[in-house]
């Protein structure tokens, strides 16, 4: 009996919130009908909220980008469209569908194109090198990429290395050329036409890092009511607003920002590129009560001269939902002093979706915060013993969140205690419960919201035949929270070779936030007795 009171108590509050957000509102019975049909249909997935939004509003304005604007019944007519030139292209079913975009119309085309066709949406990193990019398309078995013109090198390893790739353009600058494949191309070739219902119900892949470095696959369904009930309760989202999504939405943050907007049905405003100013001008254009970015971004708008934020006041927006990294916290006093105490910084887990909340007062309290557990979320520290540590005692982080993990694509498992999963991070809890993530119980560091490894960075720059040794550490940066620092000794004939040519070889091999923001050029690196390279010992350079 008190499980079943316990469970009522709750349905009851995920009501509440949801009535209260507006994401529930009064509709004619016959949108009720037609709601429960595309949920018969589709069942619930990562992107079911699109052709629900396309139910309760069709015609109001769903993405809003470079190029104009795009209601929800136009993004459930393109996808189906899109859907139907993909699955002609193939010859038969398609599993996965590979997107290298930026934030645009095409990105949510290729995602809903194919929860249509049942597969499995790889989102790929715009900032993977060419041999990366193959890598996972191989182990992830994406026959079928759409991207974006300017990533047309990146793509050249994979063509070469895949064969029969399917290759889409999506955003171009020009006029496609004649015989080129391309979104636009395929949706106006196949514009009313709907694709078979599949037999399998579609997926997005987010791209994470295994413990080597190498990018895994994180599949998730999406969360329940019960879970985006914590988040508004938390974050004051509200229906049919409008949202600057300024976030990649092929990172976990940025992807779960757009789904929520459609959750909410509320208009998604970006553009392809961050820029700060025109980032501000968007907010104030638009009357954007919602802003999502990432921390580095928060930083580049404050980072503006004062003459150019004075010209925006963003009196509309209610609140910024940031994540992906640590926020300087000079930056987030200083937006919030300007704009008004609005700033929510979230600490998420590609495997656990949103875990806790820094809300303004938070920040206020502690800019450094990660904030409260989200309500139906469980958070411990633990000791090396598996034992809960004290307050401000730092500790493995563990996480229980409210929907479920559904797995890495290659099969690897991640680590639970107790029904816990490992995030990965140490922390501590205050006396108010807040948590503080002080960094990662492995050698990983994140700059700019991406993760990287050294070890990564290490082995690149190792295999330059004029570097003989080599170690790379992340140090704090007010810019990015972190930074990469490379430390080389050179062999006795490459005295021509320069950081910048390292920094060159690195970024021919690895990801752009990979490459190495300084390279430190010693004549030995220091060792202890049994060889290992002493980091402690190495000079120390400037920030």
């Amino acid at each position: 009996m008190t499980s079943l009171i316990a469970k009522l108590r709750t349905q009851l509050w995920v009501f509440k919130m949801l009535v209260s957000s507006r994401m529930l509102v009064p509709m004619s019975p016959a949108k009720y009908v037609r709601l429960i049909r595309v949920l018969r249909e589709q069942g619930t997935n990562a992107t079911t909220s699109f052709a629900l939004a396309a139910v309760r509003r069709p015609q109001g304005p769903a993405l809003i980008d470079e190029r104009g604007t795009l209601s929800w019944q136009d993004l459930q007519d393109r996808s189906a469209a899109l859907a139907a030139g993909l699955l002609a292209l193939a010859g038969g079913p398609v599993e996965t569908v590979a997107i290298l975009c930026r934030n645009h119309r095409g990105f949510v085309d290729a995602l809903l194109a194919n929860s249509r066709l049942g597969g499995s949406a790889l989102l790929l990193n715009t900032g993977f090198s060419g041999p990366q990019l193959a890598d996972v398309l191989e182990r992830e078995g994406a026959r079928v990429i759409l991207y974006d013109e300017e990533f047309a090198d990146v793509v050249a390893d994979a063509r070469s290395r895949i064969d029969g790739l399917v290759e889409v353009l999506g955003w171009t600058e020009s006029p496609v050329p004649t015989g080129v494949l391309s979104i636009e191309g395929l949706i106006e070739g196949s514009a009313g036409q709907v694709p078979p219902k599949p037999a399998t119900r579609g997926r997005v892949v987010l791209l994470t890092s295994g413990t080597t470095g190498t990018p895994k696959g994180a599949r998730r369904s999406g969360g329940g009511a019960d879970e985006l009930a914590g988040m508004l309760e938390s974050i004051p989202w509200r229906g049919g607003e409008t949202a600057v999504v300024a976030a990649p939405m092929f990172h976990a943050w940025g992807f779960g920002q757009l789904v929520i907007a459609a959750t909410m049905t509320c208009t998604v405003v970006t553009r392809r590129k961050f820029d700060p100013e025109a980032t501000l001008a968007l907010v104030d254009q638009h009357r954007a009560t919602a802003l999502s970015v990432v921390p580095v971004m928060l930083e580049r708008i404050m980072d503006l001269p004062a003459a150019v934020l004075d010209k925006y006041s963003l009196q509309s927006l209610r609140f910024v939902s940031a994540s992906g990294s640590r926020m300087r916290p000079q930056s987030v006093l200083a937006f919030m002093d300007r704009f008004g105490d609005v700033v929510h910084n979230s600490y998420n887990a590609t495997e656990a979706g949103q875990i806790s909340v820094a809300q303004p007062a938070d920040l206020r309290h502690a800019p450094d915060t990660a904030g409260k557990p989200v309500r139906g979320t469980l958070l411990r520290v633990i000791d090396d013993q598996g034992r809960d540590v004290a307050t401000d005692v730092v500790g493995r982080i563990l996480v229980r969140g409210a929907s479920p993990f559904d797995g890495y694509t290659a099969g690897a498992e991640k680590d639970f205690i107790a029904g816990y999963m490992v995030s990965g991070d140490v922390g501590r809890l205050d006396a108010e419960g807040r948590l503080y993530v002080v960094g990662r119980d492995d050698d990983m560091i994140v700059s700019g919201g991406e993760n990287v490894y050294p070890i990564e960075v290490e082995k690149v720059l190792g295999a330059h035949p004029a570097v003989r040794e080599v170690v790379v550490i992340g140090v704090d940066d007010e810019a990015y929270g972190q930074r990469l620092l490379a430390y080389v000794a050179l062999a006795d004939d490459a005295d021509d070779v320069t950081g910048d040519d390292l920094k060159a070889h690195v970024r021919s091999q690895l990801a752009g936030y990979k490459v190495p923001r300084e390279v430190v050029q010693l004549d030995a690196l220091p060792r202890n007795a049994s060889g290992k390279i002493m980091v402690r010992d190495l000079p120390t350079v400037a920030s």
